[in-house]
């Protein structure tokens, strides 16, 4: 079996793209299923297409002398989908996918899950070891897609690694991050001067960096890891590292947190203002002692790589 030969999916997302273009300057060789035909710019990753991640072809040969399996192709968060809605694309083809690795004789498969495994707000930093909470669809898929995961490992004996990430940023990132910095680039007056909650996050750098490690680090092995920048902030010190970073001048009004629940609510947007003075903070100490693994960029560091033109993210 090759040493390096890799398979990817979700190659032409946020955290794929990032993570090919690591993986093609470590030398990898890589295998990226993707839906649509794609400019292979780097010209050294093979692009079949799969045009439905559940209908995964089986006798294809894309395994062939693959050391691991990364799956990070999901249905993302979406108001208008159904629990059956998530687990048809986040569980099911997860589950299909990683027999039909285990069955080909893939060593490892990783598995990008979620920290809404955990819950989405915590009282004290979540551990790999807390019960697990998930309360929406999106997490409850992945939960069942880690449980299913576990089973196949036992059964097949191919090493399954498990990554739950926060809040995934950088430059042109999707979600809430992305509006976020939208927001910052108007430079408009923001009334959340006084927010002191603690938030997680992570860089993508950070994240990609940690996939890489887990590849073929012999602890990583059947093991979870939840992963972070190690250093939580506010949603003001976010905001002010934001603005900072897009060359603007921070303009946060001082407005009592208690008033924006009251405005959130008097709106109908309690769960944005909610998310945006909650606390949800990571503890990585397991997956840095048991990788001896530190997040290779600071906060700082990965604010600023979002608003510059090189492409660093």
């Amino acid at each position: 079996m090759s040493t390096n030969k890799i398979m990817v999916t979700g190659a032409t997302g946020f955290v794929g793209r990032a993570l090919l273009s690591r993986a093609v300057r470590q030398d990898f060789e890589v295998i990226a299923p993707i839906r649509k035909p794609l400019t292979n710019v780097a010209g050294r990753i093979d692009m079949p297409l799969l045009e439905d991640i559940r209908k995964f072809p089986e006798d294809c040969g894309w395994f062939d002398g693959c050391q691991c399996v990364i799956h990070i192709a999901a249905k993302a968060h979406s108001t208008n989908s159904s629990l059956i809605d998530y687990v048809d694309v986040n569980t099911n083809p997860t589950l299909n996918l990683a027999r039909l690795s285990g069955e080909a004789g893939v060593k490892r498969f990783i598995f990008v899950s979620s920290i809404g495994v955990h819950g989405i707000f915590s009282t004290s930093p979540f551990n790999v070891k807390d019960k697990l909470s998930p309360s929406e669809y999106y997490s409850l898929s992945k939960l069942e897609a880690e449980n299913g995961l576990k089973k196949i490992a036992a059964e097949t004996g191919m090493e399954v690694v498990i990554i739950r990430p926060p809040l995934v940023y950088g430059a042109n990132a999707p979600g809430n991050f992305g509006k976020l910095a939208k927001l910052v680039s108007k430079n408009l007056p923001l009334p959340l001067g006084l927010v002191k909650n603690k938030r997680s996050l992570v860089a993508i750098d950070n994240l990609v960096d940690l996939i890489i490690t887990c590849i073929d680090h012999p602890n990583a092995a059947n093991q979870t890891f939840l992963v972070s920048d190690d250093y939580d902030v506010s949603t003001t010190e976010l905001l002010e590292l934001m603005i900072r970073a897009s060359g603007n001048k921070p303009r946060l009004i001082p407005v009592p947190v208690s008033w924006l629940k009251l405005a959130g609510k008097l709106v109908g947007k309690q769960a944005v203002i909610d998310r945006l003075c909650g606390n949800l903070q990571v503890d990585i100490t397991h997956t840095k002692q048991t990788l001896d693994w530190v997040p290779p960029i600071t906060v700082e560091e990965g604010i600023r790589r979002c608003f510059v033109k090189e492409d660093l993210c």
